[in-house]
């Protein structure tokens, strides 16, 4: 039985990555898939899922009208789809959610899920809310904090490397503006309106 999944972390966790490996772990036994990234998001290119480490793939755009329900089940009909893997899954609509577990449940097609829990003010994403509430599977994937712990929240950085919490939940970017930090030094970085507390003096190279 088909079961939809949702990988959830902080950034820089390796969710792209692992989409990619399951995807190629499909295709290697002659199954065919589906990747979906978000619109949003074009920091590799427009229609590519990119991950840290050089690994790439073509995918299909999504944004908030997308329909995709019908699109899977139009390329399913031209040709059998085993797997549909949607990476930026965190900017899915509730609707969008809920097609998707249509498709695993009419269609016995698995969605494996990609994505961010929580935004830079530790609160959840639309999508991943309705993930968290609807997903068959929920699987973590870990990252760590500078201090070893786990990096289970995100912070925002302004132009000057200072961590903020206020502001449009959606503002696209990487390293250069977000960082994944342990619970602990998330709440002393935003006290302190400094990354001083996580790296001390000197932010390493």
């Amino acid at each position: 039985m088909a079961q939809l999944y949702f990988y959830y972390s902080a950034m820089n966790a390796g969710k792209s990555t692992a989409l990619l490996q399951s995807s190629y772990n499909y295709q290697e036994r002659g199954m065919r898939t589906l990747v979906y990234t978000a619109e949003i998001d074009d920091r590799f290119g427009a229609g590519k899922v990119s991950s840290r480490i050089g690994l790439s793939s073509p995918a299909a755009l999504f944004n908030a009208q997308t329909r995709l329900d019908e699109e899977i089940a139009a390329e399913h009909a031209r040709q059998p789809v085993h797997c549909v893997l949607v990476d930026e899954c965190q900017f899915l609509t509730r609707d969008q959610v809920k097609a998707l577990s249509d498709v695993v449940d009419n269609m016995d097609i698995p969605v494996l899920c990609y994505g961010l829990r929580t935004d830079f003010r530790g609160e959840l994403f639309g999508g991943s809310q309705y993930l968290l509430a609807w997903a068959d599977k929920l699987v973590e994937l870990k990252t760590v904090c500078h201090c070893g712990r786990k990096a289970g929240m995100v912070l925002r950085l302004d132009a000057e490397g200072r961590p903020f919490s206020e502001g449009e939940q959606v503002v696209i970017g990487g390293n250069e503006r977000y960082i994944s930090v342990c619970r602990k030094h998330y709440k002393q970085a935003i006290e302190q309106g400094s990354l001083a507390a996580i790296y001390g003096q000197h932010k390493p190279a």
